[in-house]
């Protein structure tokens, strides 16, 4: 599968996954349950450069150079 996330899409997702569980451990209640499961899909995605939700719209946020390099 080729990659569809770029590097700056990359670094946003992993910096917001990272916040997304340090809030829900914060929060108390259920928030850690669901803050670990919106952290854990922005740092997956992050880490290997594929969405599934951006293949049925057809986005793509890698340049040319990046999808080379995959």
């Amino acid at each position: 599968m080729k990659r569809n996330v770029g590097n700056v899409d990359r670094v946003i997702r992993l910096v917001l996954g990272i916040a997304a569980i340090a809030v829900g451990v914060a929060a108390g209640g259920s928030g850690p349950i669901i803050g670990g499961i919106v952290g854990a899909m922005l740092i997956g995605t992050a880490l290997t450069g594929r969405c599934m939700a951006y293949v049925p719209f057809g986005i793509n946020t890698c340049s040319a150079k990046e999808r080379s390099q995959a």
